[in-house]
């Protein structure tokens, strides 16, 4: 052994350290791996082993080997491998199994999925919280008979665990310490024990802005360099994160790094990352690594280890303000060179959002591991509020695309920026992917502290991005649209998971709609006009706000009124909306201009269907597309017809329809007071008059909602089948395309397409189909609100047709009955009767 046991082990240790290191790692340009690799071991590696377990280490490790296979796997993943995910078994598609568990488990008998790893996760085999059923594969999975006799033997001896806590904390701190060092040309008192040299290398570091032609034109022509080396310069950088592209003293180098930022500054507007730094620093920083490397192997043959390893890298020093070891790693995230995570999630995502690495390089790619365990993420939701931190990261990373009316506007955008503001979006959703089966009171507070932290988000989207009618000439620009409709793609399932979350727990439920009434009530009302207009026809009489889609701005993204949807159509579900009158007083519940912005969207859509937006260019059919696909259409149109379907169950009914005239300005068509001649204007009264009469038909017959009528998620999921098989025959792909998925990326469709369907092999060519059972076809809706103009055309004209062969009534029964529509029913029976 190298250390006397009177000796400071730390003392010791880096004194050792100091000699060794800088003369085995001192080649940095051209190593000799296999050599330093082995110097390490007898030198360093070897005399450690041998303190630690006071043995020949060989034996000791190859006793812990046998002791038993861990039932973790936890093998990381690289870039490009794949990874397998059971759609049977999974919790939420972040759990996957590498391929060699996966092969070796019940899973590679079910539905699943192939994914390619972007690096970093690792595989969740043995984690019983990941999986509905077979958790283990054969290989992790322990005998029972063994599994007690097992466990015992693995016990570390008092000795060995005496023997590591004494060694981990220096070899952490070393590790840490060299790992966010920034001095370029010295090293810490303690590992300088030789005359200081004139040996620098110019080392030069990987980001995200410069390409690689970029970086080998740089090289080339700062260092002279031919085009294979530069060549092997990029590609060490992006594959380690930094390289030493020159070796020399320190003037040299220096010249050698103004050179490389001189060259890269005129391909672009950022210069290359470059340093000159100390061959000793290179040198322990290389070192550090490899140390980091040996402890992680070393911790894979005992829990006991782990627990020694978690338990220092969490300590923090007494009567210091110094963070604990695993802090310092994280704060320092943006600037390596490849719990307190909630408590330093604004800073460290911050930093990534205004960092040039790519996120599978930073700390806050381990999000996904930590809020999508379930135990864990209630954990965090309780004790660190961490909805709440998330929601105010978002708030905090985006104020640069507000404008003067606290509204977001991304005309201009960083695509880039925006894209890793995105990454916060998915830790919100994956916080959110499991449903808690079991409330406390703190987390229901805990909750709704984030719930209104959100909505704070939704308010800040309400609205945004208006647009107005162009008169004359068109326009010469179209706007930015896709950033506020990728936000909106982004957020579609957090809104409902927001949703589903508050149905868990009634008193939630009442809380959550009471915040979001208020919320949806202070918007409008502060952006609503104050003059008012009436309107008498047929012997009634409509006071309303004054105001034209057609002239006053209007937008399409209205989150917050379709989360109040949302919420509504729940209280309905679960038959809280008995208690509504206890949080909403009927007096504050003014439905009419709650439903004002939901119907100027769909006023919105008519019109551009009626061609008198065609001078405001590609952007607002871009949007209303959108609006209406699949994509977006469960958190944007669907949620419109519902708010429509709440306003007309509230509001007198006549005074509904007066509204619904109004706003999509037909009064003058129905007083028959409107000009003949001019045919342009005919012709877009009539296409005004078809929409407002399609909407009016979703109002009274598109009930297949839960809380709107009494239908399962399944039910719905085969109605929408059955209406894209009216269309014509659809292969699978082509049907599990046009239904929305869920949080999981599941659309439903495996369990019920057997029910509605049947399957056509495909013949000589072609593909195989699935066609609609005879007894399915009676359901079809001509009137279905999810047709496209092209797919109504369709369908039609297919069911006239099979109608005809085989001599049935075209006629169309409704598909609901008046019981089935819950408290829906009023603007029901008044609409037949009228």
């Amino acid at each position: 052994m190298c250390w006397d046991e009177r000796v400071d082990f730390q003392a010791a240790f880096l004194q050792k350290l100091a000699k060794y290191v800088p003369n085995i790692y001192s080649a940095e340009m051209d190593p000799l791996l296999e050599k330093q690799e082995e110097m390490a071991q007898i030198k360093i590696f070897d005399p450690l082993e041998w303190y630690l377990f006071r043995e020949d280490p060989d034996v000791c490790l190859e006793k812990l080997r046998q002791c038993g296979a861990s039932q973790l796997c936890g093998k990381v993943f690289k870039s490009g491998e794949t990874t397998y995910s059971c759609r049977d078994c999974a919790i939420d598609p972040t759990c996957v199994l590498c391929m060699d568990c996966f092969q070796n488990s019940i899973h590679k008998n079910h539905r699943y999925k192939m994914h390619t790893s972007t690096g970093g996760g690792f595989c969740d085999c043995g984690d019983t919280e990941a999986w509905k059923a077979g958790p283990l594969c054969t290989n992790h999975e322990p005998g029972a008979a063994s599994s007690t006799k097992a466990n015992s033997e693995c016990q570390l001896n008092e000795e060995l665990m005496a023997q590591a806590k004494k060694m981990f904390p220096s070899i952490l701190k070393y590790i840490v310490d060299m790992t966010i060092w920034e001095e370029e040309k010295e090293l810490p008192p303690v590992l300088m024990t030789r005359e200081k040299t004139d040996h620098y290398y110019c080392v030069l570091f990987n980001d995200e802005h410069h390409s690689y032609d970029h970086v080998i034109y740089s090289l080339q022509r700062a260092l002279g360099c031919e085009l294979g080396e530069a060549q092997l310069h990029t590609t060490a950088i992006d594959k380690e994160g930094r390289r030493a592209v020159k070796e020399g003293p320190y003037v040299s180098c220096q010249e050698a790094k103004e050179e490389i930022k001189r060259h890269s500054e005129n391909v672009s507007q950022r210069p290359l990352h470059v340093e000159v730094l100390h061959a000793d620093v290179m040198a322990h920083q290389k070192f550090a690594l490899r140390l980091g490397s040996w402890l992680n192997k070393l911790m894979s043959y005992s829990s006991d280890f782990r627990q020694i390893f978690c338990q220092i890298c969490l300590k923090e020093e007494a009567d210091s303000e110094k963070p604990c070891l695993i802090s310092m790693l994280m704060l320092w995230d943006a600037k390596l060179h490849k719990g307190g995570w909630v408590y330093y999630y604004k800073p460290l995502q911050k930093e990534y959002i205004s960092d040039d690495h790519d996120r599978s390089f930073s700390v806050t790619a381990l999000s996904v591991q930590m809020f999508t365990v379930p135990t864990l993420a209630r954990h965090l939701i309780e004790e660190q509020n961490v909805i709440t931190v998330i929601t105010e990261t978002l708030l905090e990373v985006l104020p640069e695309y507000l404008d003067k009316n606290d509204k977001f506007n991304f005309q201009g955008y960083s695509q880039d920026k925006l894209g890793r503001v995105y990454a916060v979006i998915c830790d919100l959703k994956y916080i959110l992917i499991t449903k808690p089966t079991v409330w406390t009171d703190r987390l229901r507070v805990r909750f709704l502290e984030g719930f209104r932290s959100f909505l704070r988000i939704l308010t800040c989207m309400q609205g945004m991005e208006e647009i107005q009618r162009q008169i004359g000439q068109h326009i010469e620009v179209d706007p930015d649209w896709e950033a506020a409709i990728a936000i909106q793609m982004q957020l579609k399932n957090i809104l409902l998971m927001f949703q589903e979350w508050c149905a868990c727990d009634e008193d939630l439920l009442l809380e959550a709609y009471k915040e979001c009434h208020t919320a949806v009530m202070r918007c409008s009302t502060s952006s609503h006009s104050r003059e008012k207009t009436v309107l008498q026809l047929c012997g009634h009489t409509l006071e309303s706000k004054r105001y034209r889609v057609s002239v006053d701005p209007v937008s399409i993204h209205l989150p917050l009124s379709r989360t109040f949807a949302g919420l509504h159509i729940r209280l309905s579900k679960t038959g809280a909306i008995s208690r509504l009158q206890e949080f909403v007083p009927s007096e504050q519940f003014q439905v009419e201009l709650l439903m004002e912005y939901p119907l100027r969207c769909l006023v919105l859509v008519a019109q551009v269907a009626a061609e008198m937006w065609r001078r405001n260019g590609l952007s607002l059919i871009s949007q209303v597309f959108y609006y209406q696909d699949v994509k977006c259409r469960e958190e944007m149109y669907d949620k419109d017809i519902i708010m429509l379907q709440i306003g007309a169950s509230f509001m007198d009914p006549n005074l509904f329809l007066l509204l619904i005239l109004q706003r999509y300005e037909l009064v003058n068509a129905f007083k028959k007071i409107m000009p003949t001649k001019d045919q342009d204007l005919t012709k877009q009264y009539n296409i005004l008059i078809e929409e407002m009469l399609q909407v009016l038909i979703y109002v009274v017959g598109e009930r297949y909602v839960p809380g709107v009528s009494s239908v399962t998620k399944e039910e719905i999921t085969m109605r929408e089948i059955i209406h894209l098989l009216c269309i014509e025959p659809m292969a699978h792909s082509a049907i599990a395309k046009s239904l929305p998925e869920n949080e999981n990326n599941e659309t439903g469709l495996e369990k019920v397409i057997n029910k509605v369907a049947v399957f056509k092999k495909p013949g000589v060519s072609g593909h195989g189909v699935y066609e609609l059972k005879d007894e399915c076809m009676k359901e079809f809706n001509m009137f279905f609100y999810h047709y496209t103009k092209t797919q109504h055309s369709k369908a039609e004209h297919m069911q006239k047709k099979r109608r005809k062969q085989e001599n049935r009534d075209e006629g169309k029964r409704l598909d609901w009955t008046i019981d089935q529509v819950l408290w829906f029913s009023a603007p029901v029976s008044f609409v037949l009767i009228k």
